[in-house]
């Protein structure tokens, strides 16, 4: 049962990989935000999923974030969420990111619960149109 105050941590290592030069959003060598954003979807999704009946998932339909602090190669990335709104299927979260020296990023993610195979044979409808 999904109820308020449900949280999760997750962190991810800066890495050549997931900067900004790499992932085209930007020509530095620091965490990208599409990086960030994954990240905090990621973490909301799993806090959550445990909880859902099987066969049922939750797809992101909305995020307002500020990425507000740049953090370099070497250093690590931890996200924090918590479930503050459950109304029906939709789900909002509050997101953090932090790195070692502070905040870097924080908002509220979105996101609605679905019945997967469903869902995922909508989705594959398009390739018929």
């Amino acid at each position: 049962m999904l109820t308020v105050g449900i949280s999760h941590e997750m962190t991810r290592n800066v890495t050549d990989e997931n900067t900004a030069a790499s992932l085209g959003s930007g020509l530095l060598d620091v965490f990208a935000t599409p990086a960030m954003v994954a990240l905090m979807e990621e973490t909301c999704m799993k806090s959550v999923q445990a909880e859902l009946d099987e066969g049922y998932g939750t797809v992101g339909t909305g995020l307002t974030i500020h990425h507000v602090s740049a953090t370099p190669v070497g250093m690590t990335v931890r996200c924090a969420s918590k479930l503050v709104e459950v109304d029906g299927r939709k789900l909002v979260f509050d997101v953090q990111a932090f790195d070692e020296a502070g905040l870097i990023g924080q908002g509220t993610h979105e996101r609605f619960i679905i019945e997967s195979e469903k869902f995922f044979a909508k989705a594959k409808k398009k390739l018929e149109q």
